[in-house]
């Protein structure tokens, strides 16, 4: 996830770094730099632990060792397409990843063919959905209250 997270609440007087104008709309993926930092989130589908971290790139050197860190040797990790993934399968986890892109439309999949769609991001995108929805009121949170490590939660 990308959260909108400048510099809110703190005044602009040096002319060389004026204030962000309203929606953020900066192209491509977030970073610490463009006031949109990740946070990378893990979702265990067993124990219903949530591990997430406030990062300063998305990138693969900063991903995967998340991952790794956050998951069990064996066990099997679901991914959409983003690239800084496909070095999971190196690890020692199975990767198995959907398509979100324009045209795939691929939200969920069953690869085993039981009939249920094992293969999905649902977990942690849900768990976005309600984090985003939670913010939203506060419109935008300054970056010095992001912490660079959240502390693990456990859902119920």
């Amino acid at each position: 996830m990308y959260q909108n997270a400048g510099e809110k609440g703190q005044k602009h007087e040096d002319p060389d770094d004026p204030p962000r104008r309203r929606a953020n709309d900066v192209k491509g993926h977030g970073t610490w730099d463009n006031d949109r930092p990740p946070i990378a989130g893990v979702i265990g589908r067993e124990n219903g632990r949530v591990h997430l971290q406030v990062c300063h790139h998305s990138d693969r050197k900063t991903l995967v060792p998340f991952v790794v860190a956050h998951t069990q040797p064996n066990c099997t990790v679901n991914t959409d397409e983003w690239q800084a993934y496909n070095t999971l399968s190196d690890t020692g986890r199975t990767h198995v990843q959907v398509c979100h892109s324009f045209g795939q439309g691929e939200w969920a999949r069953d690869d085993d063919g039981d009939g249920i769609r094992e293969v999905h991001t649902n977990s942690i995108e849900g768990f976005w959905t309600g984090l985003r929805n939670f913010l939203r009121p506060f419109r935008g949170v300054n970056k010095k209250h992001l912490s660079p490590a959240i502390p693990n939660l456990k859902l119920a």
